[in-house]
C-alpha cells in the first residue's frame, strides 16, 4: 500500500460524509444566492435558525433514506436514488415549516433553484466520493496474530463487513516448522522475528491479536509488539475490532472473555434513562393504539377476502427475566398454522397469507403490540421476544442466549433493523450478537438510530 494512502475508520467515514454534505450544500446555496441575488437562498444559510432547521432535516431524513450507509454511499445508482429521496423530502419539509424557515418568496423560480442547488451540490460531491475516495483511498492493510485453525473464520468475519479492510499476513505459532497456510489461503505467514520489518516494509497500519492460546504472546513477541506500538502502529484485540466493524458482539469469544462484555450499558440501571424511556413508550403506545384503531376496519375488510379467520392472535413469548407473556398481533398466517409443532417462519412460508405478507413487510401486523408495551411487558426498542420452545432449543447451543432477557423485549431493535429474516437457530445466534451489542451500548443515541432505521425498514418494504 503506497504511503500516501489514507485510511479512515467506519465512524470517521460517516462523520466525513455528514460534515462535507453540510459544507457543500451551505457553500452552494450561499454562492448561488449571492451571484444571482436570490435572497431566499442566502437567508437559508445566513440566518442561524434557518440553517439549523435545514441541516437538521437533511441529516435526519438522510439517515432514514440511507444517505450515510457506507454500502449505499459506494454505489452511484443507490446514492443518487437516496439523494433524490432525501433532498425532495427534506426540502419540502423545510418549505412547509413556518417561522423557523424563510418566508416563501413570491418569485417561485427561487424555490425551484433552491431544490436544484441542494440536490446537485449533494450528488456531485457524492459521485466524487464514490469514484475517487470510497474505492481508492480507504484501503487499510492489517496483520493478524492468531491460531492457524481460526484464520479463515477470522478473516471472513471482518472483510465481509468492511471491504476496504484487508488482512495481508498472519503470525501463528512462530516456533512451528510448518509455515504453510490453510488450504485456499494465500496470505503471507511470518514469524515473530520478521514482524517489525514486515510491518514497516508492507505499510501495515494495524496489528490484530486474536490468539486464544495463553502462551502465544511470548516475551519475544511482546517486545516486537511494543516496538510497533512505540512507532505509532495500532494494535487491537480481535473482539474489539469485530465489535467496532460489525456493531455486534462476537459470541464465539463470550465464554472465553466474559469479562469483556460486562458490565453492560450503565443505561440498563440508570433510573433517569429508564424513566424517560418509559414516558416516551407510554406516549408512543397511545399514539400507536390510535393508529391501530384506524387500521382495524381496513384489515377486517381485507381479511374477509384474503385472510379469513380471526383478526388477532396471541402467542406466548419470553420477556424480561424470563417471564412468559402473551404477545398480541394481527394474524398473518392461515388458521391453525402450527397444529403439529412450533417451527420457524421462513421468507416464503406458505402458511403466510398474501395479505399477511403485506402486513409483515409494512410492520402493520405489529401494531397491536402497543398493548403489550402499555402494560409494561414489552419496550418499543429491545431484543425481539422469542417463543419459549425456541429459547430452550437455542440455549442448548448458546447458553448466553438468555442474557438478552435482562431487559424488556422490544417492538423493534438493533437486530431487527440490521439483519434479515431469521429462519433457523443459526440466524438466531447472529441476531443474538446484535442484541448483546445493544444491551452493552444502550443509550439515547442508539435508540434514536434504531428508530430511524426502523422507518427506513418500513419505507423500503423490508419488514419481516
Amino acid at each position: 500500500m503506497p504511503k500516501n494512502k489514507i485510511h479512515f475508520e467506519i465512524s470517521e467515514r460517516k462523520m466525513m460524509l455528514h460534515l462535507i454534505d453540510v459544507f457543500c450544500v451551505v457553500l452552494a446555496l450561499y454562492s448561488v444566492g449571492c451571484f444571482f441575488e436570490l435572497t431566499y437562498l442566502k437567508s437559508a444559510v445566513t440566518n442561524g435558525i434557518h440553517l439549523f432547521v435545514l441541516v437538521l432535516y437533511l441529516q435526519v431524513i438522510g439517515a432514514i433514506f440511507e444517505l450515510y450507509n457506507l454500502q449505499v454511499s459506494s454505489n452511484e445508482f443507490l446514492i443518487t436514488r437516496s439523494a433524490i429521496l432525501t433532498v425532495t423530502t427534506a426540502v419540502l419539509a423545510y418549505f412547509l415549516t413556518p417561522v423557523y424557515s424563510p418566508e416563501l418568496p413570491t418569485n417561485r423560480l427561487q424555490i425551484i433553484t433552491f431544490l436544484l442547488v441542494v440536490f446537485f451540490s449533494l450528488v456531485l460531491w457524492r459521485v466524487f466520493y464514490v469514484r475517487f475516495l470510497a474505492s481508492k483511498r480507504f484501503h487499510q492493510n492489517a496483520l493478524l496474530i492468531c491460531d492457524e485453525e481460526q484464520l479463515n473464520e477470522l478473516i471472513s468475519g471482518i472483510e465481509s463487513i468492511d471491504p476496504h479492510y484487508k488482512i495481508v499476513a498472519y503470525l501463528s505459532d512462530f516456533k512451528s516448522d510448518n509455515l504453510g497456510t490453510p488450504e485456499g489461503n494465500t496470505l503471507d505467514r511470518i514469524t515473530a522475528e520478521e514482524l517489525v520489518s514486515f510491518v514497516h516494509k508492507n505499510h501495515i497500519t494495524e496489528i490484530v491479536v486474536a490468539s486464544q492460546k495463553k502462551d502465544s504472546i511470548t516475551a519475544e513477541l511482546y517486545q516486537q509488539l511494543l516496538k510497533l506500538l512505540e512507532s505509532g502502529k495500532v494494535i487491537r484485540e480481535y473482539s474489539q475490532l469485530y465489535e467496532a466493524k460489525t456493531q455486534r458482539i462476537p459470541v464465539q469469544y463470550v465464554e472465553r472473555d466474559f469479562y469483556l462484555f460486562f458490565p453492560f450499558s450503565r443505561s440498563n440501571q440508570n433510573r433517569l434513562y429508564l424513566m424517560i424511556v418509559r414516558i416516551v413508550e407510554v406516549v408512543v403506545s397511545i399514539v400507536g393504539l390510535g393508529i391501530t384503531l384506524l387500521l382495524i376496519p381496513f384489515i377486517f375488510l381485507m381479511n374477509l377476502f384474503a385472510n379469513r379467520g380471526s383478526l388477532f392472535y396471541t402467542q406466548e413469548r419470553v420477556g424480561k427475566d424470563g417471564v412468559v407473556f402473551k404477545i398480541l398481533k394481527f394474524r398473518t398466517m392461515i388458521e391453525n398454522a402450527e397444529s403439529k409443532k412450533a417451527v420457524f417462519a421462513t421468507v416464503n412460508d406458505n402458511r403466510i397469507t398474501a395479505f399477511g405478507k403485506f402486513m409483515r413487510k409494512t410492520r402493520m401486523d405489529e401494531f397491536p403490540q402497543f398493548v403489550n408495551i402499555l402494560k409494561g411487558e414489552m419496550a418499543v426498542i429491545g431484543p425481539r421476544p422469542e417463543r419459549p420452545f425456541f429459547v430452550k432449543e437455542i440455549v442448548k447451543t448458546m447458553p448466553f442466549y438468555e442474557t438478552r432477557h435482562i431487559i424488556k423485549p422490544g417492538l423493534t431493535g438493533w437486530a431487527q433493523v440490521n439483519y434479515s429474516y431469521g429462519e433457523s437457530i443459526d440466524d438466531s445466534l447472529i441476531k443474538l450478537q446484535y442484541d448483546l451489542y445493544y444491551i452493552k451500548h444502550r443509550s439515547f443515541y442508539l435508540d434514536f438510530n434504531i428508530s430511524l432505521k426502523t422507518i427506513t425498514t418500513i419505507l423500503f418494504y423490508r419488514g419481516q
